[in-house]
């Protein structure tokens, strides 16, 4: 078990820090009392392997609870629990700047000076700082960097690469585009087998249609170029950690032409290594609402 205790200076990062963790795969509890560790310890190595990865985030924010978190660490050490403790810090002008941009106030001094406040926690925390196991100074990280540097310290082997979600959605433009879409293109541009008797009643998952809209120069052409915008796009977003990429293809009903070529860039995506789900939003839309045009 990995058994991480993330505190350090307000401002510092540590709410990034914990969602970073969580996307890592972590079990994650913000403020939790440390008066409240060694249970939580307990029921957490006897559930014997099925909660792996913890992160607890405790700070000044825990009042006079925080006092306790040496006596909760000293009793980790005394049955043999092993942890780690994260620290994140950054520059005095840095928080200073930090709180003064979100207009929040500082927990020890909510109606003084942030600087005041940031001086008399960097003296609580110092002993908690001076125990670290890691200690990461945010003054020049943007959250990109944040990110990268957790994950480096604890994340699994390739895991910064395996972390961007694709979901390539068909759909139909007159039931509406997506909302949660990233990358919309409309494929109304190619011949529609809903013209085409013998097809009309097929959709883009069955063989006939898959033939003929794969039939064109056309298609062929915007899955090659599609496909070559993708290659770019995807590393792209993934060092600005971005989780979730959803690329929405649509002809007018989402029955046949979209569910065709979303398949087949599905496949590409799917054949490169990606982390790939296909959805198709619309395809049985037209035979619910007695088959209008697809």
């Amino acid at each position: 078990m990995r058994f991480v205790i993330v505190t350090g200076m307000s401002g510092a990062g540590k709410t990034q820090a914990i969602r970073n963790l969580e996307d890592l795969g972590y079990f994650c509890i913000d403020n939790l009392p440390p008066t409240l560790i060694p249970k939580f310890a307990e029921v957490c190595y006897e559930a014997r392997g099925k909660i792996d990865k913890i992160a607890l985030v405790m700070d000044i924010r825990g009042g006079e609870f925080f006092h306790d978190l040496f006596h909760s660490l000293n009793y980790l050490k005394s049955e043999n629990y092993k942890y780690e403790i994260l620290f994140l810090d950054a520059s005095d002008e840095v928080l200073v700047k930090r709180f003064k941009e979100c207009r929040r106030k500082h927990p020890l001094a909510p109606e003084g000076r942030i600087l005041n406040g940031i001086v008399e926690e960097r003296k609580r925390l110092r002993e908690v700082k001076d125990n670290a196991d890691n200690i990461i100074d945010t003054s020049n990280f943007t959250n990109m960097v944040l990110r990268e540097e957790i994950t480096r310290v604890y994340g699994e082997e390739g895991q910064l690469e395996t972390q961007l979600m694709i979901t390539v959605l068909s759909f139909g433009f007159k039931y509406g585009i997506p909302v949660d879409s990233d990358l919309v293109f409309d494929v109304r541009f190619l011949p529609n087998p809903f013209y085409i008797p013998e097809l009309k009643e097929f959709s883009g998952n069955d063989t006939p249609v898959v033939e003929y809209v794969m039939g064109y120069n056309e298609t062929k052409n915007f899955i090659d170029k599609l496909q070559d915008m993708l290659n770019f796009l995807i590393p792209n977003y993934q060092r600005e950690g971005k989780r979730q990429l959803i690329v929405s293809i649509g002809c007018t009903g989402g029955r046949h032409r979209s569910v065709a070529i979303a398949n087949a860039i599905y496949g590409k995506l799917k054949e490169d290594g990606h982390k790939v789900t296909i959805d198709h939003r619309d395809i049985n839309e037209d035979i619910n609402k007695g088959g209008k045009k697809v």
